[in-house]
């Protein structure tokens, strides 16, 4: 498998993904505005996109490609696992539907106040929640697509959801707000199920007899559905301290604003690469471990921490050194205050520096999760975040909102740690003394070039641009020499 042209195909289309994702958000802005109909929008896309979070996606195709691979992929185990997960999601879906009213309440009491303002997110959440059953059910066949290395397809799939509400959203001038609610409710639904409908004609095409049969409770259902749970638990926790975090955060004016717009800025290399990384790795050392060829598994994991690294020490210095001018351009209009683009800067200079330890920890977790190993990245997870949640409400006190971005950087490598202390512990991972000398080379070649950078006098968007632009058209050739001649 050619790691480094799947990596790059993956990453564009989650690049693209991310800039409809932005369009999406300022239509949204442009016809909602920041009021009740937006509330009602945002509050009611939370749900499915919580279940897609838990069920579907990264949790599923985690345990589902190793067990499957390790069954030299057996059509019977995929039917089976597919049927079982049909009924658990027309089940979930069923019982939202009846207690709506309920999650409603307990997701957004402040509704409460408004009853016009409650029952409509009712309607349009019941509405919109039948899109968990298509898109967990396309989750599975992007990993069924994915074991067998078809990537780009299933990473497109982000793009068509979000083009699908562009395209409702610039029906605005004909309907009213209201009505124009009701459209991106059914088109939610809609792009899961022309999501599902387009990786099933996929699958069928490559003569893949994937189709819904009475389900049966064996061992290794018994098994993927005990390491799931697992899994859940510990995107649970995820979630509860990301609540911890704004709750914390809450108690300084304007915080989880600045706080959510740093985040969106650091989130967007990552997904750009390290999520790249771990859709591909998932399926190739999952496919190496099967085949019993650990040497196989060692140069993959080395090759992708060279180009992923390569890639990510740029970004690192280039935010820590263009931070405040990156916020100024881009958000200090209207309302927002210099103050605010000060704070966010702040924020970001700090918690870019969690980038290395979170590209190296896909790497590790991914590996496990190939292994057939889900408690390790479970435990990992949970230690690192509870040590978060202590740094947040401790250090709170003495640095105010600074306090959850040195709880992410100082949690970060503490996971990055306890998943490298696993792997070496069972031999899942080797480290070659080529890969310590690329990345010693280039975060050297990224900070000698930040340094320079530092003094370069931003006075306008373009020269920002030109100034990012100038960065990477000098730091990617010598790197990719330096990747070579070391």
């Amino acid at each position: 498998m050619k790691l480094g042209k799947h990596i790059f195909g993956v990453g564009v289309m989650t690049g693209i993904s991310r800039v409809f994702g932005f369009l999406r958000d300022l239509l949204i802005a442009h016809v909602f505005g920041a009021g009740r109909l937006s509330d009602v929008f945002l509050a009611a896309f939370k749900l499915p996109n919580l279940f897609r979070d838990l069920l579907g996606e990264g949790a599923l195709s985690s345990i589902f490609i190793p067990m499957y691979t390790d069954r030299n992929k057996d059509e019977n185990f995929a039917k089976n696992v597919f049927s079982w997960l049909m009924v658990v999601l027309l089940f979930i879906t069923l019982l939202f539907e009846i207690f709506m009213p309920l999650v409603v309440w307990i997701l957004a009491p402040g509704f409460a106040d408004d009853p016009g303002k409650m029952q409509l997110t009712v309607v349009i959440s019941r509405i919109m929640f039948w899109y968990v059953i298509f898109i967990c059910a396309s989750a599975f066949l992007s990993a069924i697509l994915n074991a067998f290395s078809r990537f780009l397809l299933v990473a497109f799939m982000p793009v068509l959801l979000n083009i699908m509400l562009i395209g409702a959203l610039l029906l605005a001038a004909w309907f009213a707000p209201e009505t124009i609610l009701y459209i991106m409710a059914f088109t939610v639904v809609l792009s899961g199920i022309v999501q599902f409908a387009i990786l099933w004609s996929r699958i069928r095409r490559h003569h893949f007899g994937l189709r819904l049969v009475r389900p049966r409770w064996t061992p290794a259902i018994k098994s993927m559905f005990k390491r799931l749970g697992i899994s859940i638990i510990g995107n649970g926790f995820y979630q509860i301290t990301i609540i911890v975090g704004t709750l914390v955060a809450s108690f300084q004016n304007g915080a989880v604003s600045w706080l959510y717009y740093s985040d969106r800025i650091i989130q967007l290399p990552f997904a750009l690469i390290g999520l790249a990384v771990g859709t591909v790795l998932m399926s190739s050392i999952s496919n190496a471990l099967a085949e019993k060829n650990m040497r196989s598994v060692y140069i993959q994991q080395n090759s992708s921490m060279r180009q992923s690294m390569m890639l990510i020490m740029p970004c690192v210095v280039g935010l820590f050194v263009l931070a405040e001018p990156i916020i100024r351009y881009l958000f200090e209009y209207g309302a927002w205050t210099p103050e605010s683009t000060h704070a966010v800067a702040m924020a970001i200079m700090i918690q870019v520096l969690v980038l290395p330890a979170m590209m190296i920890s896909q790497i590790y977790s991914k590996t496990l999760y190939a292994s057939q190993d889900v408690r390790t990245p479970v435990k990992t997870s949970i230690v690192s975040l509870a040590v978060a949640a202590l740094i947040y409400v401790s250090a709170f006190h003495f640095i105010g909102y600074l306090a959850i971005p040195v709880g992410i950087v100082v949690s970060g490598y503490l996971k990055n740690w306890l998943l490298r202390r696993a792997c070496r512990r069972r031999e899942l991972i080797r480290t070659d003394v080529r890969t310590r000398r690329a990345i010693l080379a280039f975060g050297a070649l990224a900070v000698l070039m930040g340094a320079g950078l530092w003094f370069v006098p931003i006075t306008s968007i373009w020269i920002l641009f030109l100034a990012i632009g100038g960065f990477a058209i000098i730091y990617l050739p010598i790197a990719y020499q330096l990747d070579r001649k070391i």
